[in-house]
């Protein structure tokens, strides 16, 4: 029997392809489409820049044989995997097909993605996941949930390597949601992610509580609750463009320094509307998000985590075209205290800054941990030592701008002087101490004040003086522990400056394999 011709084996390649890129077939893309959401390959196409996706294992086939599995065509095995660019960055990426069995995850399904994720780390690239699955394919037992395990080493493996983005753009349960827990930044959009370790008709099995798919693991849950979610979109397109825009803020991986961007905010522009911002009185709260907007380059901050734990603030920035990241104190919410949900929030920020080699700049209005038993009972000695542990670890440039109150151990975990800042500013504003003027004077003048015939009127003398005394920079700056007092409106200027210092700077590791931070 003769061979084929050219022209047939040209025809065979394309009608394979054709089958392969159709998914599970019209029926279940008008589905799909139906509930608000897009194939695939329309996910990768919106994702990428036009015509730059070059898909890996398009003919893939799983080898299951059991449960029917061995008549079945699977195609592409339920994912779309490949490479392209992003702004014409290379990047990596996978994106589940819920229209081929519902997207559920098999050992080839699985080789797939430990494929590309092998290659993101050998070329230096981003990986981004698009999940959309049903969870682990039954019909292949064990096999699926081997397949789960080599990708949740990969994702550790290649932690602090090269960033990993988790976006959610459907179902993602059971043991499929611990791969995106171990990336760096999870992407979810209302109305259509889900994320739960053990869904709404388990729990009401388990426990008798009733709650919806959306209450349980919506993407408002987790960017207000969990904190899992550490950014969500009101739509797949706008999800996208978000991640587009995210990645011009980091480098492709942690050998290589984050993009620079022109831009036309001078360096030394002045910041005279903090004056309005930031009252002296240390009992009026502010909003600290409009400091951080008038000392970074203009329209350049991109929040994370904005519902959650919001009484610290951190997102990236741009400072003088340089990515930068920023954590902050929230006077507007808890006082702008650190509590066990914004150890953890920022501790988790600066070490993905760290990785990456993107400097912090942090601004400090923090009167303390929050008190109380529920943070005591749940840990906050554990969770804040997590903060210490992240400063002191980070390498990367770090500048601590202090603006009004700097109190006892929270002064000391928002990255001061002893904890490896390599300059520190503060506004006359400032109050350094170890704790709040009324505590201390009632600890250390306790013996004159039960002595006193008018009580209040010595203490109120003695606050006066322990205020006069201590609620300042001047203290700390005569100790070099505050490198410069500054005036607000030149606090942009100065860190634009200590940033084009700092960028040269280098640490030699210790030789230690790593630390062991407290989880």
């Amino acid at each position: 029997m003769p061979g084929k011709t050219l022209a047939e084996l040209l025809q065979e390649l394309e009608r394979k392809e054709a089958t392969v890129t159709a998914g599970g077939g019209e029926k279940a893309v008008k589905k799909q489409r139906s509930s608000g959401k897009l194939t695939a390959r329309e996910r990768i196409a919106l994702l990428l820049d036009q015509g730059s996706f070059e898909e890996m294992d398009l003919f893939l086939e799983h080898r299951s044989t059991r449960f029917g599995m061995g008549e079945k065509h699977v195609p592409a095995d339920g994912v779309v995997a490949g490479f392209g660019t992003i702004d014409g960055r290379a990047v990596c990426v996978y994106s589940q097909d819920f229209t081929v069995m519902g997207g559920s995850l098999g050992e080839m399904h699985a080789k797939k993605i430990c494929k590309v994720m092998d290659m993101a780390v050998r070329i230096g690239a981003p990986v981004i996941g698009i999940n959309d699955s049903g969870g682990a394919r039954i019909q292949e037992g064990i096999d699926s949930l081997s397949g789960y395990g080599q990708i949740f080493y990969r994702n550790t493996r290649a932690s602090g390597v090269i960033p990993q983005i988790a976006i959610i753009a459907g179902p993602c349960a059971g043991g499929a949601v611990y791969s995106p827990a171990l990336m760096d930044f999870v992407f979810m959009i209302e109305k259509t992610s889900k994320m739960f370790v053990t869904g709404p008709q388990v729990v009401k099995a388990a426990t008798g509580e009733e709650v919806s798919a959306e209450d349980l693991g919506g993407a408002r849950t987790h960017a207000t609750k969990s904190g899992v979610a550490a950014f969500t979109a009101v739509s797949e397109e706008e999800c996208f463009a978000l991640v587009r825009h995210f990645l011009s803020y980091i480098p492709s991986n942690n050998s290589e320094d984050p993009p620079f961007l022109e831009n036309d905010d001078p360096p030394d522009r002045e910041n005279p509307d903090l004056f309005h911002v930031v009252s002296p009185n240390p009992n009026k709260p502010y909003d600290m998000k409009k400091v951080v907007l008038e000392i970074i380059d203009k329209g350049s901050f991109l929040e994370v985590l904005p519902d959650y734990a919001r009484n610290v603030v951190v997102g990236f920035a741009r400072i003088g075209g340089h990515s930068v990241g920023i954590i902050a104190n929230q006077p507007y919410h808890l006082a702008g205290c650190l509590d066990i949900d914004a150890a953890d929030k920022a501790s988790r920020f600066i070490r993905f800054c760290d990785a990456f080699n993107i400097p912090l700049l942090t601004l400090v209005d923090v009167p303390g941990f929050l008190p109380g038993s529920h943070q005591e009972f749940g840990g906050i000695i554990r969770h804040g030592a997590k903060v210490l542990f992240a400063y002191s670890e980070a390498t990367v440039p770090k500048i601590t701008v202090i603006v009004r109150k700097a109190y006892g151990g929270a002064y000391l975990a928002m990255c001061c002087r002893d904890l490896g800042a390599d300059l520190v500013m503060a506004w006359p504003t400032a109050e350094i101490a170890v704790m709040g003027a009324e505590g201390a004077v009632d600890i250390i003048f306790r013996r004159e004040l039960e002595k006193a015939l008018d009580v209040d009127a010595e203490r109120e003398k003695l606050l006066a003086e322990y205020r006069e005394q201590f609620y300042n920079p001047y203290e700390a700056a005569k100790r070099g522990y505050v490198d410069q007092v500054i005036h607000p409106k030149h606090t942009r200027r100065k860190v634009v400056r200590g940033l084009e210092l700092l960028w040269s700077k280098r640490e030699i590791g210790r030789g230690k394999k790593h630390g062991n931070i407290p989880v």
